[in-house]
């Protein structure tokens, strides 16, 4: 009896060779804008201890409440691999005595992540991020730059129906009072609420803001903004950030209802959406975290970043087209005496950063060339027997048809003359 095959867990996804061009480009041009801001790369592990999500994050939220990967390995320790990645960079630069480097730390990131989700479009159970997390101000200058810096990544893609939408929640004492507002208005309410809704009643108020159930929307129409709660400081410190994105000319749509439902979050909230999404149409979210330094342990530090979805941004990318993997030369050896010039000539070619392919399966001509234009190549160069005799291979422009004969201790320069 033949054995089953073995397929990817649900939630996960492959990606295919045809595929990481793509992926390729965007990683380029996502450390390319971070280069031009200022910002340097971090790498942090795969898994952290599970305390660091249930102390970061918060106890009472649907990452850590359902959603993590979390085991207790031999030693007795509980680890978790990482749903978030703004903890862990926390982590890091508590651990590394960050603080005492520099007043002010610009950090990026791209990473993988993972959460026990519902998987749909544009969202995996292991998914990729890409992000900034901005340490030492509190001013509403680096919000700005953070926001700008977002921005700026997803215009250098050449992404188009972008809105920003902004919000603040606020200090943490605006946050404490909000949410008895929302108590207090949903309470006559209670029972007309999804059991989701009802849990969050109780332990955390803000994400029934972030509710997509219809009648639930109806029930928040009336609901108090939480700009009825901003102490004046927090009120100053948005009027001020809008003047520097007004500044900087950066639309803007004011958003009252973007509080986002993790506990870190503190002040400026933002999130990036593309009208090539459809419902799901989130890109990138972000906001301020003054306290979430202190909560896990370091010296109060104020802190703002934000995390925008890989597969996301791929899917409003549509069909991204680029050559970067494709070959530019093919090589056609046929006989056997050719075959150690033929792998020679490659490294030769490959050392002079030309993406160079040949054949290994001994095909005929016809299959060679075959496989030349399906691999995109620009040129092919064919050797055999008579070229090596007289000591000319065959150059010939795929795109145009044309052949001319080059000396093979003078092909390498030649070709390093052509334009690709």
């Amino acid at each position: 009896m033949a054995k089953e095959t073995i397929q990817s867990i649900k939630g996960t996804k492959d990606i295919l060779p045809d595929q990481s061009h793509g992926w390729q480009a965007l990683k380029v041009i996502i450390r390319s804008t971070m280069n031009n801001y200022g910002y340097k790369e971090i790498r942090t592990p795969a898994f952290e201890r599970t305390e660091l999500f249930s102390r970061g994050v918060g106890e009472e939220t649907d990452i850590v409440s359902k959603e993590m990967y979390s085991w207790t390995d031999q030693g007795g320790e509980k680890l978790t691999l990482k749903p978030d990645l703004t903890a862990p960079v926390v982590r890091a630069f508590i651990q590394h005595n960050f603080r005492e480097q520099s007043p002010i730390n610009k950090l990026y990131y791209i990473d993988t992540l993972f959460r026990r989700e519902r998987p749909q479009k544009g969202r995996y159970r292991q998914f990729h991020q890409f992000g900034i997390e901005a340490f030492g101000s509190e001013n509403p200058e680096i919000d700005a730059e953070v926001i700008a810096v977002a921005l700026a990544v997803l215009n250098n893609l050449g992404l188009e129906g972008l809105t920003l939408k902004l919000n603040s929640i606020g200090s943490p004492e605006c946050r404490s009072l909000y949410r008895k507002t929302i108590r207090s208005y949903l309470k006559p309410y209670l029972n007309d609420l999804s059991g989701i809704s009802q849990r969050r009643f109780e332990k955390n108020p803000l994400r029934i803001l972030d509710t997509k159930i219809p009648h639930e929307i109806e029930i928040l129409n009336d609901i108090p903004n939480v700009s009825d709660s901003w102490t004046p400081e927090d009120k100053a410190h948005f009027e001020e950030l809008k003047s520097l994105l007004d500044a900087m000319d950066i639309q803007y749509s004011l958003a009252p209802r973007l509080v986002r439902g993790l506990d870190y979050y503190t002040r400026t909230t933002f999130e990036i959406t593309s009208s090539a999404l459809g419902a799901q149409d989130a890109l990138c979210g972000g906001g301020r975290y003054d306290g979430l330094v202190k909560t896990l342990g370091g010296k109060a530090t104020p802190g703002i970043g934000f995390a925008a979805g890989m597969e996301r941004i791929l899917l409003a990318m549509g069909n991204f087209d680029s050559n970067i993997n494709n070959t530019q030369l093919y090589i056609v050896g046929l006989g056997d005496t050719v075959r150690p010039v033929v792998v020679k000539l490659a490294e030769d070619l490959r050392q002079n950063n030309i993406r160079t392919n040949f054949d290994s399966l001994r095909r005929s001509l016809k299959a060679q060339m075959r496989e030349a234009n399906k691999a995109g190549a620009r040129y092919a160069i064919l050797i055999g027997d008579q070229e090596l005799e007289s000591g000319e291979a065959e150059l010939k422009d795929l795109s145009t048809g044309d052949q001319e004969k080059i000396a093979l201790d003078k092909l390498v320069d030649h070709i390093n003359s052509l334009s690709f």
